[in-house]
């Protein structure tokens, strides 16, 4: 026991970040729960080569010290934290039976075992008749731009026997920065959060509730495909699709409320400058964002000034903390802008990989109010995607919901419009 407090000492441990004990906390309130990003199970052709694959692979991984992460409790505090002593697992290609990898894929769908194991899962099989590549990462270590974009780009640049040109900074960095915050800053950005998310009301600034009896949350789920609106109006006004969709979002609770002042989250990848958008971590944050439609200004305006609000609140992303500590913005309904993240192949080499299925992450503890989704379609549609909390809001609620952004997206299509306009 005794060498064993001593390895431990010797190790570093480090705070996790906020959105990354966010996420554990809300995995470890249920214990069924995956928290895990979707994995994806690709069928490889016939000349990929499998070896030639495993090298790229461990090369990523030794690559990222995010892959050396680990969660294990503080031997002295008992606080869960995060170490970068371990070396990332080493690939090899399994070769077995059709029989024996049809009960693998089945382990698939198993949640982590998160205490001091590898925080992803990646396996090479090669069958008597297919060869297959499986990944999935642990949510509070990876994001799906760092998945499904990064990963993916480089495995294939390395594949291709190329090595990235700029590898970015260490997430450890990164976390140390956040960590190390000065206390004026981190309260300056305290008081910004509370002064923003003073005036949130469930009742005021959510649709009303018209669900009634049903006492515990429920998971609710419509799909809408906008019929005011495709990728050819964005590629004429060069405006940002997530300001736009997030504006016609506030635009649309104020409207359905009835409440002048729109308050709710947004998901934003996280990156903000050119060595974090090649950092591979968990970079996303929930950001909350308000705004008072008392003013009367033009669609033109609005976007504008929003995009400027935008950017000053990614200012305090480092003080977030109290926002998740004190689950101020918990209940709040939250937007995300999704577009070139799930795909039905990724390209290794000049092949291309199928991807066959996509293990569902639907044990989530995450029970929120109302997200909005807004998903970029291969056929240039946007999809609206409302999952919501079925013992408050019934699915006519939601049909209301998103046919009433439609319209207001109509409407936002003429920049000079005022929101009074809009809002009626």
């Amino acid at each position: 026991m005794s060498k064993l407090k001593g390895v431990l000492r010797m190790k570093k441990f480090y705070p996790l970040r906020p959105i990354q004990r966010k996420l554990i906390d809300t995995h470890l309130k249920k214990a069924k729960s995956t928290m895990m990003n979707v994995g994806a199970l690709m069928k490889l052709p016939s000349g990929v080569d499998m070896e030639r694959l495993a090298r790229a692979v461990n090369e990523t991984l030794q690559a990222h010290d995010i892959f050396k992460c680990r969660l294990e409790f503080h031997p002295e505090t008992d606080d869960l934290c995060q170490t970068f002593d371990s070396e990332p697992i080493h690939i090899e290609v399994k070769k077995i039976s059709d029989e024996e990898f049809s009960e693998r894929v089945n382990r698939f769908k198993m949640p982590y075992k998160i205490i001091g194991n590898p925080l992803y899962r990646i396996y090479l099989f090669q069958t008597p008749t297919a060869k297959y590549f499986y990944t999935d990462f642990y949510h509070a270590t990876m994001d799906g731009m760092s998945s499904a974009i990064l990963f993916a780009k480089e495995l294939d640049l390395r594949y291709r026997g190329r090595k990235p040109k700029n590898i970015s900074k260490d997430y450890l960095q990164y976390i140390l920065e956040e960590a190390n915050l000065p206390k004026e800053e981190l309260d300056e950005g305290h008081k910004f959060w509370k002064e923003l998310l003073s005036n949130f009301d469930a009742k005021k600034n959510l649709p009303p509730v018209d669900v009634v009896g049903k006492k515990s949350w429920a998971k609710g789920t419509l799909k809408f495909t906008f019929k005011n609106i495709g990728e050819e109006f964005f590629r004429k006004s060069r405006r940002s699709e997530q300001t736009f969709f997030l504006a016609a979002s506030m635009l649309t609770l104020a409207k359905i409320s009835g409440a002048k002042y729109s308050v709710m989250n947004f998901i934003h990848n996280g990156r903000n400058d050119s060595s974090e958008l090649r950092l591979m971590g968990l970079m996303l944050e929930k950001y909350p964002c308000a705004w008072n439609f008392d003013k009367d200004i033009s669609v033109e305006n609005f976007l504008n000034e929003l995009e400027g609000e935008i950017r000053k609140i990614k200012k305090f992303r480092k003080s977030l903390d109290i926002v998740y500590d004190e689950s101020l913005a918990d209940d709040c309904a939250t937007f995300i802008f999704q577009k070139d993240i799930i795909r039905d192949h990724v390209m290794i080499g000049d092949n291309t990989a199928q991807i066959i299925d996509m293990p569902p992450n639907e044990i989530s503890a995450a029970e929120n109010s109302l997200d909005i989704a807004v998903w970029s379609t291969e056929r240039g549609t946007y999809d609206l995607i409302l999952d919501f909390d079925a013992s408050r809001f019934s699915e006519n609620n939601m049909k209301n919901f998103a046919e009433t952004m439609d319209k207001i997206i109509l409407s936002m299509r003429d920049e000079k419009i005022s929101v009074s306009q809009i809002l009626g």
